[in-house]
């Protein structure tokens, strides 16, 4: 007779090697009209509406989102949609699904509808100076700021990732800038601000976010870039701990199930299951010069193997949907059996 405890162990090792096998690469999935080799050139985020549409922010003065179908073809462009999109998500709501998405340069956080209309814009003036970085002095000898820089001592915004609470609460990571959290009720008003590089979050870029609604009550789930680590905030700002370790600098997250997958800058996905356990991993890139830069060439590219994994997204099925950040746009899609 098994020990219970063996038989446990058993099936939970079973079960992850069943998961691990789960997913298979669809080679080429996002398919682009005769004449557009690439996507064009991408620092942002990916998300998957309820119709299995698949939204992917591109830094386009035309149009800052392009939608795909199940299919993987081009449906459509959103005209209306910022082209500075860093991080952003579809939420689903009593009025519909909605796009939040936190603007890079704009130093703003919108809502759209899926065809891009903005029914909400939340200013940076919404948010306190004095929790904000103040524009640096130029290093010695360096070129002239470009036009449009802030004055040094001027107090800013970079506005990385975002994220919806069942109430309806948004939070907005300041992530190239204080690595804050900045709170927003449902109308756009500000409640307040947590987080940072002094204990006890101590981040390093605390790039983007997600609610993790797989505890009780949900918390939310951050990429703490630097420090390569997954970290779990209360919804009222509370440090509750590191989920994960030893990442190759965590850039997105999603959530399916018990199952969380996290985009890697240098060149991976790793999913993990509720305790934090790596389950898997998908397209490790073992090649250095290749990986955490938007400059690979094309033609080094391997089918399902990453340069610089960052944005995530599951569907409803469990298909991963992975987005690059790369001047020329690629996108990978892995299937769920």
């Amino acid at each position: 007779m098994k020990h219970p405890l063996l038989t446990a162990f058993t099936s939970v090792l079973l079960a992850t090697q069943a998961l691990a096998a789960d997913f298979t690469l669809s080679p080429d999935w996002a398919k682009l009209p005769a004449g557009g080799p690439q996507l064009g050139n991408m620092h942002g985020d990916v998300a998957v509406s309820s119709k299995n549409e698949t939204y992917v922010s591109v830094m386009d003065p035309a149009h800052g989102i392009l939608v795909f179908g199940a299919d993987g073809r081009l449906a459509r462009a959103l005209t209306g949609a910022p082209n500075d999109f860093h991080g952003f998500l579809i939420h689903r709501e009593a009025a519909g699904e909605f796009i939040y998405g936190a603007r890079l340069t704009a130093q703003t956080i919108v809502k759209l509808t899926l065809d891009g209309k903005v029914v909400l814009e939340i200013p940076a003036s919404a948010i306190p100076d004095r929790v904000k970085m103040l524009q640096p002095e130029p290093a010695k000898g360096a070129p002239a700021p470009a036009a449009g820089t802030p004055a040094p001592g001027t107090p800013i915004l970079r506005l990385t990732g975002m994220a919806v609470a069942p109430n309806g609460d948004l939070y907005v990571t300041d992530g190239y800038a204080t690595s804050n959290v900045h709170r927003f009720d449902r109308t756009g008003k500000y409640l307040a601000t947590f987080g940072g590089k002094d204990a006890p979050y101590g981040f390093k870029t605390l790039h983007k976010i997600v609610i993790d609604p797989r505890f009780t009550p949900a918390r939310l789930l951050g990429c703490d870039r630097e420090n390569m680590r997954l970290v779990h905030l209360s919804l009222e700002g509370d440090f509750l701990g590191v989920y994960a370790t030893d990442l190759l600098r965590p850039s997105a997250l999603a959530i399916h199930g018990d199952l969380a997958a996290v985009g890697e800058l240098r060149g991976r996905v790793t999913l993990l299951d509720k305790a934090g356990k790596v389950v898997t991993t998908l397209g490790t890139n073992s090649n250095t010069d290749e990986v955490a830069t938007n400059r690979t060439d094309p033609a080094k590219w391997r089918a399902g193997i990453f340069n610089a994994a960052h944005g995530v997204a599951f569907n409803a099925r469990g298909d991963l949907l992975v987005s690059e950040w790369t001047l020329f746009g690629r996108m990978h899609r892995f299937d769920r059996k």
